[in-house]
């Protein structure tokens, strides 16, 4: 057997590929979108790929669970648990508790275990060539590495209303009765790792055994004190800010993303066409550099999301396919880096993107306003709006100011003054940037804090050293 975990640092989010070396077929389960990778590691193994599902509706990315079976041919299944509200509306296999899919020796087994989501399966592996005892679990976005998958999310990003509760007390029972009934040698390959917002205290460790984490994540305690409330109470506390894009990603999963097929490789474009649609307003450009580099001088009305690692978070951030329709033009080293860009969005349905350049000669340019922390006891403004998370907020903040994390910011404008200059600031500067960007594209008049939150604090401390 041979069992592969697929890890987009981007979102923190694992998918496997599960193989039967002697019959040559494969299952994947909760693929992303930019398929190549799976196809390839099959291809490598000798392997044919003829089943795909995935443990819920997933919230923090758009499911590749349609794209791969449409280019593989592979026979999809997809939970049926979780009620009339909880059904996926595309074609797929309905999978209940204990129904199980075969590759040659090996069986997966679905396990409902609801409290994240409703329909919630975790997938219970046994390698039946080397034992008739199943041996892992494909936890999804149950139970993680020293964590447990938030029930929150409902509420916080899906329009839910008091979904929390019911969630929390799904998932004691599903500890209970589902998770700690397996032997504690079983290993957890889950969903998600540390930066995920599907949890708050995820672990970056890839996998753990049950008998680990019923000894030592924060859970334990409690689930064998039988203390339902006191479990309920630490799992709500301190949960991180939901992305507000999270609400599009759970009704286009539910619904079935959109195949993609084949891309065509994105091409280079004329920079003076790009100039003529962006001041005709066809086109919107998207500013690839670290902040510092934005900071010195940026395309007029672009939006930053700086290559690396996060592109699909930021993306997913600044761009609403529903409401911005404009295809996107990237600025890339080459068409490699661009491909890769492009890879990233369409993991969070940004798909729309019409091409790259590599420079912006030509194009109409500006330099963003930053404010220094010396002058910001001087500086009128209107709001200063820190764009951190809750948690970080609550822990030490600049005075005055009002918390709204950069992943909620687009859509919650009521929150901001229709007048004036709003300051922003996050931690270091990075989010602070990429939520700058889009606000000042939709209309606000922004300044940035040169430092933001670290460059405050390194200045009020050596201010008060002088005084």
């Amino acid at each position: 057997m041979l069992i592969e975990r697929i890890y987009d640092e981007d979102l923190a989010q694992a998918s496997y590929l599960i193989g039967c070396q002697a019959k040559g077929e494969a299952l994947v389960v909760d693929a992303r979108r930019d398929i190549a990778v799976y196809r390839d590691l099959a291809a490598k193994n000798g392997m044919k790929i003829v089943a795909v599902t995935e443990t819920h509706i997933h919230a923090d990315y758009l499911s590749g669970t349609r794209e791969l079976a449409a280019a593989t041919g592979a026979k999809t299944y997809v939970s049926g648990e979780g009620g009339p509200d909880w059904q996926y509306e595309f074609d797929g296999e309905r999978l209940y508790d204990g129904d199980t899919i075969t590759l040659g020796n090996i069986s997966i087994q679905a396990l409902h275990t609801p409290g994240h989501t409703p329909e919630h399966l975790s997938f219970l592996v046994t390698d039946g060539a080397f034992s008739y005892q199943p041996g892992y679990l494909l936890s999804g976005d149950f139970v993680f590495s020293g964590d447990l998958g938030r029930p929150d999310l409902l509420d916080e990003a899906a329009g839910g209303i008091d979904t929390r509760i019911e969630g929390a007390k799904q998932l004691f029972a599903s500890l209970r009765n589902k998770f700690l009934a397996l032997p504690d040698y079983v290993q957890i390959h889950p969903a998600h790792g540390a930066g995920s917002a599907c949890g708050k205290a995820l672990g970056a460790i890839p996998s753990s055994t049950v008998g680990y984490e019923r000894l030592y994540a924060w859970w334990g305690p409690y689930l064998a004190a039988k203390d339902e409330q006191g479990f309920i109470a630490e799992l709500l506390d301190g949960q991180p800010d939901a992305h507000a894009y999270f609400g599009r990603m759970k009704r286009e999963n539910r619904e079935g993303p959109a195949i993609l097929g084949e891309r065509a490789p994105l091409r280079e474009l004329d920079p003076s066409n790009v100039a003529k649609d962006l001041a005709e307003d066809n086109l919107t450009f998207i500013d690839t550099r670290n902040h510092t580099d934005v900071h010195k001088g940026t395309v007029v009305r672009s939006l930053n999301v700086p290559a690396g690692k996060s592109v699909a978070s930021y993306g997913a951030w600044v761009v609403n396919p529903e409401t911005d329709t404009n295809p996107l033009v990237l600025l890339a080293a080459d068409q490699e880096a661009a491909q890769e860009m492009w890879a990233h969005l369409v993991r969070v349905g940004i798909d729309n993107v019409a091409g790259y350049v590599t420079g912006t000669d030509g194009l109409p340019t500006f330099t963003p306003k930053l404010i220094q922390p010396a002058d910001l006891a001087g500086f009128d403004a209107a709001m200063v709006l820190d764009v951190r998370n809750r948690t970080e907020h609550t822990a030490g903040h600049i005075p005055g100011s009002h918390q709204l994390s950069g992943g909620r910011a687009m859509w919650h404008l009521d929150e901001l003054p229709a007048e004036g200059t709003i300051l922003t600031y996050c931690q270091s500067g990075v989010r602070n940037s990429v939520t700058a960007s889009a606000l000042r594209r939709a209309g606000y008049d922004i300044a940035e804090l040169d430092g933001s939150y670290a460059g405050w604090s390194d200045w009020k401390q050596g201010a008060g050293a002088v005084e």
